[in-house]
């Protein structure tokens, strides 16, 4: 766009978009309106149609691009032009009366409160804003908005304020918060009535509180604190009122996590929400399960807040376990999503008490733990007229889920045995065909402590032999737990073994039933893995069972966990049997396979008939899990039988070449296939090679680049092979770069860049020689460099990974013969290449990656800096200078003390981890 278009142009488009029944012509007007908000006479269009206010569609259109543009497109202004964008927008927002939409007062509010953090010169603009529309009761909500969403806009990604800001701002907003507390207690005063005016002053009173830039000794003895324990303590009070006071309350406490320097307010707030005990069980009786879930939420924030004081001073002051016996209560309501809520503080309680490690505090919180667990006990239990087995993936199912896993996490407290035995004493109360869904909750909590059981438990057998001996009309969801919790007894089981053949026997009948065949499997494939020796003379039972699979009706997850199982147990055989047991086990997948690469279609739908898949998946799983022994001097026993196979994979990958995900799983195959033979798969090599590299001049299926370094790894330091590996690499990357060269090609695949390095990085690590010296390695580099900024979080770590072991190859003297000439290698690339890539690194950490990422990053600087510290502490130092250290906005983003301190911090650094930290912390100067 050259040129700002006429007003009426925009109206026409903006009635194109919201009114025009043609769809082609909707889209069109969407088009060229995003091309107006991206463009720079943005500003000047969504100040004008603001002026105009012809009707709602293009005033909404207008405070959205103005909210936008500051938000984003900051930088597009000249300073001078700030203070007069501040003043328009101002005007527009005193014109807001009752009937303004609340979409254009949010979007106005958002460009404010954007516009006041970005702008430095704004100094006083919390109070320019409480002076200039607090007397006007009709510009109030406006206010109270902008005021709410200025401490939220604070950690705003897109607005990237860096920390030296955000400190600023957070201190001016601590030291105004007086001022706004005034404001909320007068506001609070005068509409005591008012419904929807209350809800925006709790909002924003929570909004300050999030962010802890409320004045403590101001809002302890507040009308507005007090008005929300009010609210939330009226019985006929409205729901959406309720739901704002309590997300306040909650915010409040978890401003006072650190008791230390908040205790008044600290006080202030138990004593309140202790108040609320009566208004919980009004609302239980009410059956108003949203007012219950909002005082659980307090309920459950308070306890986390306190858990430090719960911890250090058991039951007394803040510690005082009424905290617990609230949560508890909560979790005794019928409805599992309140009982939910309380999850995350058990979780931390736990994780406190185990880092003690001390077993007289845990003797304390035990009899708590133990209500606990008989409560999500009870939470477990389906539905009487439930039919079928329990459904894992409804809400339900997910919920009990998270209780299995939370019981794991907690049972340390209780013990496992003493739970274990809980549970079998409650079972055997009651009877299983009459009380078949408390039956089935205690199984299911059993199986999530089953795995730590001691051996010597004593229950164990008696519940076994209960499972193994449940009557014919037990309810199907009752033997589906009890196989499960059979599945996870597996440890126990290989203790004593006179229990596997009856439990073998029990599991064979579970596959036969269609409900309870994929649960079978599971708990068959766990046996296998636990009870290896044992199971070595049921091997041909195993085949059979893999022979008749198509004959259950079990999933495909379930179906490859038998094979796994199998295959483990064929590892276990004697070397001589091996070879004959794999080609039996892999003639079921090799049949049907073999059938569809000759009579099926090329183009495949995924889980149809003709989807080979199912068989190439069982082939991945049986060679992943076969690892047998090989006697000095025999060959290998499986080289055979996957020679043979090699011949049918290559022919599914020229049929089905120009299918990924058919391809992805041939390469898996034939991945696993060659770490099992190891160097033993060479014959299969020079032509494997020749087909991937001819396919991925057609087809770039990043799998092959994958595969490629599993050849690398087990053949790179053979020096026979290292010359048609290069060959393959360059072939690989002629047009691996080419697509990656496209406009975005990085970002549009990160699986090519991923599974690039990858094959580099072995090449680096098993042959860096002659990969040093190969024409394509200063394109690599090259190619790492533009990648570093990539922000998918695998295909950036194999960038890293690679850059790392590049210059560690330099430094490390584990091989002393070559290490002169990889040194010299390196420097050669370096002296080029060194500048731009600590740029690149540097503005990679400061604003392209998440911060869980810059650890990465780290380890390269750090290789860097003990290759050369030197000429590292030069290119640190120019890139630095490069940085900007003001913003649009006029705020100071790095000082030169700042950026001096970062530069001594990283240079000097003795550990990988002092970069890493130094890194993050430099980082946060220029981004939230």
């Amino acid at each position: 766009m050259e040129s700002p278009p006429p007003l009426e142009t925009v109206h026409q488009a903006l009635q194109a978009l919201y009114n025009n029944p043609d769809v082609s012509g909707k889209e069109n007007a969407s088009v060229w309106l995003g091309e107006l908000q991206r463009s720079v006479f943005a500003w000047q269009v969504a100040d004008q149609l603001l002026t105009v206010n012809r009707d709602l569609e293009s005033c909404y259109f207008a405070a959205q691009t103005m909210r936008t543009k500051i938000q984003c497109f900051f930088h597009e202004l000249p300073a001078s032009s700030h203070s007069c964008l501040r003043d328009s927008l101002l005007n527009h927002a005193s014109k807001i009366n009752p009937e303004t939409a609340p979409v254009i007062v949010t979007q106005l509010s958002l460009a404010v409160a954007d516009l006041a953090l970005q702008m430095g010169t704004w100094k006083r603009a919390v109070v320019d804003l409480i002076e200039r529309y607090g007397q006007n009761a009709q510009q109030l909500p406006f206010l109270l908005e902008v005021l709410t969403v200025l401490p939220e806009e604070i950690g705003s990604k897109a607005l990237r304020l860096g920390a030296n800001r955000r400190m600023e701002v957070s201190y001016d907003l601590l030291k105004t918060s007086p001022v706004v507390v005034q404001l909320l207690t007068a506001c609070i005063k005068n509409n005591q009535y008012e419904t929807r005016l209350q809800m925006k002053i709790f909002r924003c009173l929570g909004s300050w509180f999030n962010i802890n830039a409320v004045s403590q000794e101001e809002i302890v003895n507040s009308a507005v604190l007090h008005t929300a324990f009010h609210v939330l303590s009226v019985k006929d009070c409205p729901s959406n009122l309720h739901e704002a006071a309590a997300d306040c309350i909650c915010s409040a406490l978890c401003s006072v996590e650190e008791l230390g320097k908040n205790l008044d307010l600290a006080k202030a707030l138990f004593q309140g929400v202790l108040t609320l005990q009566e208004a919980y069980h009004i609302s239980v009786a009410q059956e108003d399960a949203d007012k219950t879930i909002n005082y659980c939420r307090i309920f459950a924030e308070m306890a986390e807040s306190f858990l430090p004081a719960i911890i250090s001073s058991p039951n007394q002051g803040l510690g005082d376990f009424t905290s617990l016996d609230l949560l508890l209560t909560c979790v005794g309501h019928h409805l599992y999503e309140v009982a939910e809520i309380t999850f995350n503080f058990w979780y931390r309680l736990s994780e406190e008490l185990y880092h003690k490690n001390d077993s007289q505090m845990n003797e304390i919180f035990r009899p708590y733990i133990q209500r606990l667990i008989v409560a999500l006990c009870r939470h477990c239990q389906l539905e009487p007229d439930h039919e079928g087995v329990p459904d894992e993936s409804s809400d339900f199912g997910e919920f009990r889920t998270r209780v299995s896993e939370l019981t794991k996490d907690i049972i340390f407290i209780v013990g496992p045995s003493v739970c274990f035995t809980q549970m079998f004493t409650t079972l055997q109360s009651q009877s299983v065909s009459s009380s078949w869904d408390i039956a089935e909750a205690g199984l299911f909590l059993m199986t999530a402590v089953a795995k730590n059981v001691s051996p010597d438990e004593n229950d164990v057998p008696q519940v076994i032999e209960a499972m193994l001996s449940l009557p014919a009309d037990c309810h199907v969801a009752v033997r589906y737990t009890s196989i499960q919790l059979i599945g996870e007894l597996c440890e126990w089981i290989e203790k004593h073994p006179h229990l596997l053949d009856p439990v073998l026997q029990f599991l064979l009948a579970g596959l036969q039933q269609s409900l309870l065949a994929s649960v079978s499997a599971t708990a068959l494939q766990s046996i296998c893995t636990a009870c290896r020796s044992q199971m070595r003379e049921h091997f041909d039972g195993l085949l059979q069972i893999a022979q008749a699979m198509d004959s259950f009706n079990l999933s495909n997850d379930a179906a490859i966990g038998l094979l796994k199982g199998t295959a483990t147990i064929l590892t276990q055989l004697p070397y001589e049997n091996v070879g004959e047991g794999l080609k039996k086990l892999c003639s079921f997948q090799l049949t049907p396979l073999n059938k569809l690469i000759n009579e099926g279609e090329v183009n495949v739908k995924q889980g149809s008939s003709h989807d080979p898949t199912l068989w190439l998946d069982g082939l991945a799983a049986i060679f992943r899990h076969l690892n047998p022994s090989v006697p000095n001097g025999q060959p290998h026993p499986c080289q055979s039988v996957i020679q043979e196979i090699f011949p049918v994979l290559s022919q599914a990958c020229d049929k089905y070449q120009s299918d990924v995900r058919i391809v992805e799983r041939c390469c898996r195959c034939i991945r696993f296939a060659i770490r099992c033979l190891g160097k033993n798969s060479a014959s299969v090599l020079q032509p494997l090679v020749t087909q991937m590299v001819t396919l991925y001049q057609v087809h770039q299926h990043s799998c092959f680049l994958y595969l490629g370094s599993i050849l690398v790894d087990e053949y790179g330091t053979d020096p026979n092979c290292v010359p048609g590996l290069l060959n393959m690499l360059q072939a690989f990357c002629t047009p691996a770069f080419k697509q990656l060269e496209e406009h975005n090609g990085l970002r549009n695949h990160p699986d090519t860049v991923d599974d690039l390095f990858r094959l580099c990085l072995r090449f680096v690590q098993r042959a860096p020689v002659a990969f040093l010296q190969c024409q394509m390695s200063k394109a690599i580099l090259c190619c790492s460099i533009a990648a570093c900024s990539l922000d998918h979080r695998d295909a950036n770590a194999s960038v890293m990974k690679f850059l790392e072991d590049l210059i560690n190859c330099a430094t490390a003297k584990e091989h002393k013969d070559d290490f002169e000439t990889r040194r010299t290698l390196v420097e050669d690339l370096l002296r080029e290449h060194g500048q731009t890539l600590v740029h690149s690194l540097l503005n990679t950490a400061v604003y392209c990656l998440p911060t869980y990422m810059v650890s990465d990053v780290a380890d390269v600087i750090y290789e860097l800096m003990l290759f050369d510290r030197p000429t590292f502490c030069q290119w640190l130092e120019v890139t630095l200078k490069s940085l900007p250290t003001e913003s649009s906005g006029g705020t100071i983003t790095a000082t030169h003390t700042q950026l001096t301190e970062f530069h001594k911090a990283v240079t000097s650094a003795e550990s990988v981890k002092q970069v890493c930290n130094a890194v993050k912390e430099f980082a946060r100067l220029f981004r939230n």
